[in-house]
């Protein structure tokens, strides 16, 4: 295919806008697969995607259409997430991309990850298609969708959007038209030494890494020998091909295709997102840019559960990361749960996300502690070589003796609302510590800056504000800087063992709110035992709040008036402080205690 024919584009949406569907229907009109094989979201391929009917994967497919003007011309169409959690995904996409569609629901109009799909894409300096989904739909309001569209972008005041509808079909032939009339050609020299972008990778246990590429320079053939740029490392390629949306292997990817490559490599960490992949013998001048790493969030440990093993965790976590750049993982140790895991995750849906493949994929059972973000602690002796103490695991929290000062990871947030919606925005933020830094007006939507402590937006934030303005409000966070913060860890005692797993860290202002909250959930998701069991908070070697796990049964020793004194000696010596103590070994606390935490924040 000459390159002046390909198009290379992206599908951009809100969460539940028809972006899957409009894929589906492009495959369908491109002949690309047949009415046989076509499925709803056919590029949803995943459980976990089927399952809660987003897309949490981009996928690439290769369609061949024929045009209008009687040429063939190859779109490699690369799916898309919505949800804001995967935000990383579309922005590896768009790289991969030279234009984009953007779709809106006729029925909900411009939305949050609208915005911010669109800020990505200008991002990228990718030409963008605007176009008006479900327009059949009883509930469509389309002279209000196209009237919010082109107040998004100065380019959109004048230009043609297209208005369809994905699940019938109707007018997507006019989208077919616009890819090739509107989205640039790939610019590349066929001649040049082999430049690709990896742009995404999966593990097979068979073949190895493959990696997902983007065409720049030169070409790439089976067997031939390459290099990776940053790593160094060579190989030969052991296959190319195509995605259609299977794998199909060609004999060579050329400039401006979209591909795969089995590399063979085994190792896990071989291959990166972002790297550049050129020929071993005649490489190219120069790489390109890494992409900025994703920033975690939210922390959590994950712990082999039931009969996983933690080397079964170990293999499952490396290739799941190979799969998902945004999700990182180091090695942990708990005294109560063993050896595991500490993740970092863009945010609580990116972390429900993982739970489900973890299990659906490589059928590993994990135990999920709650969700943290990231704190400095600077001592008041502090290590020569070492200025603060980078904590993303409350267990590691230094005793508060030896703290001088906290600081905590801070975001700067945008938030575009409806102006109706500012004030009980304002509320929200005002309610998570945030700090307004800009307030603009842009027609009938208002742009709020707030700088906002990670630890207060990281579990149920985006929930809230979508509930509180409907949908209409958009999310856009990036890391700004670490802040003073007066923060207290909450350590919990079960029969007088610390559970360094429950432990907690929070604003000293809510310790004693939060801990009497925790303690009363906890006393009926904890697991019962023959005698009663104090639960207790504990801040600063203190008990701030404290209840008693029912026993399974009436005690006999401490219940009537007839007492027995052996079994009463006999409880007194179960409950002694050294009993108590080897209890913590003993341990088990199954999913709803640690879930007990989680839902502390979505009770507020």
């Amino acid at each position: 295919m000459k390159t002046a024919n390909i198009r290379n584009f992206a599908i951009i949406a809100h969460i539940d806008h028809g972006k899957s569907t409009l894929a589906d229907r492009i495959m369908e009109q491109t002949e690309t697969v047949s009415e046989r094989e076509l499925s709803a979201q056919l590029l949803d391929s995943m459980e976990v995607e089927q399952a809660h009917g987003v897309t949490v994967k981009s996928r690439s497919v290769r369609n061949f259409y024929h045009g209008d003007d009687g040429q063939e011309y190859e779109y490699n169409l690369i799916d898309t997430p919505g949800h804001v959690d995967f935000s990383y995904e579309v922005s590896k996409s768009l790289a991969a991309s030279d234009g984009a569609i953007l779709l809106v629901d006729a029925t909900q109009g411009v939305q949050a990850q609208t915005i911010a799909n669109l800020r990505l894409a200008v991002k990228h300096q990718l030409t963008i298609i605007p176009v008006i989904n479900k327009i059949d739909s009883l509930s469509a309001d389309v002279a209000s969708t196209e009237k919010q569209i082109r107040a998004l972008r100065p380019e959109f005041a004048d230009c043609d959007i297209l208005k369809i509808s994905a699940k019938t079909g109707k007018n997507v032939h006019d989208v077919l038209e616009a890819i090739y009339q509107k989205i640039p050609a790939p610019t590349g020299d066929p001649k040049a030494p082999l430049k690709a972008l990896v742009f995404d990778s999966q593990y097979d246990p068979y073949q190895g890494i493959i990696a997902e590429v983007r065409m720049i320079d030169g070409q790439l053939t089976t067997q031939q020998k390459l290099k990776l740029m940053s790593q160094g490392e060579t190989f030969n390629a052991q296959a190319v091909g195509i995605f259609t949306p299977n794998m199909k292997p060609v004999e060579k990817l050329e400039t401006g295709e979209v591909g795969y490559l089995v590399t063979g490599l085994k190792d896990v960490a071989a291959v990166q997102v972002d790297e550049t992949l050129t020929d071993a013998a005649i490489p190219t001048a120069q790489a390109f840019p890494n992409f900025k790493p994703a920033q975690s969030m939210v922390y959590a440990g994950l712990y082999p559960k039931g009969d996983t093993s933690y080397e079964a965790l170990k293999q499952a976590i490396s290739k799941l990361a190979l799969n998902d750049s945004a999700f990182h993982y180091t090695p942990e140790q708990s005294e109560a749960l063993d050896a595991g895991f500490r993740c970092g995750f863009l945010g609580i849906f990116h972390l429900q996300i993982i739970q489900e493949r973890l299990r659906d994929e490589y059928h590993v059972e994990v135990l999920t502690t709650a969700p943290n973000a990231t704190y400095h602690v600077y001592l008041k002796s502090p290590d020569p070589k070492q200025e603060y103490l980078t904590i993303t695991n409350p267990a590691k929290f230094p005793d508060f003796s030896e703290i001088d000062y906290v600081t905590e990871s801070y975001v700067k947030a945008v938030i575009t609302t409806p102006e109706s919606y500012l004030g009980a925005v304002m509320k929200l933020c005002d309610q998570h510590f945030g700090e307004m830094v800009d307030l603009d007006n842009q027609q009938d939507l208002v742009t709020l800056t707030y700088k906002l402590p990670v630890s207060e937006i990281a579990y149920n934030f985006f929930n809230s504000l979508k509930s509180i303005t409907h949908g209409y409000a958009t999310l856009d966070t990036e890391f700004l800087d670490y802040e003073l913060v007066d923060v207290v860890k909450i350590q919990i005692q079960i029969n007088y063992a610390a559970v360094d797993a429950l432990d907690i860290i929070v604003p000293r202002q809510n310790a004693d709110k939060i801990a009497h909250k925790l303690v009363e959930k906890l006393k009926y998701t904890v697991p019962r035992r023959l005698y009663p069991m104090p639960v207790q908070a504990m801040v600063e070697n203190k008990s701030i709040a404290r209840v008693d796990v029912p026993p399974l049964r009436k005690n006999a020793a401490v219940n009537g008036e007839k007492r027995s004194i052996s079994k009463k000696q006999q409880l007194l010596r179960r409950q002694s402080l050294n009993k108590r103590q080897a209890v913590k070994s003993d341990i088990k606390l199954p999913q709803s205690v640690f879930d007990a935490v989680l839902n502390l924040n979505e009770d507020d």
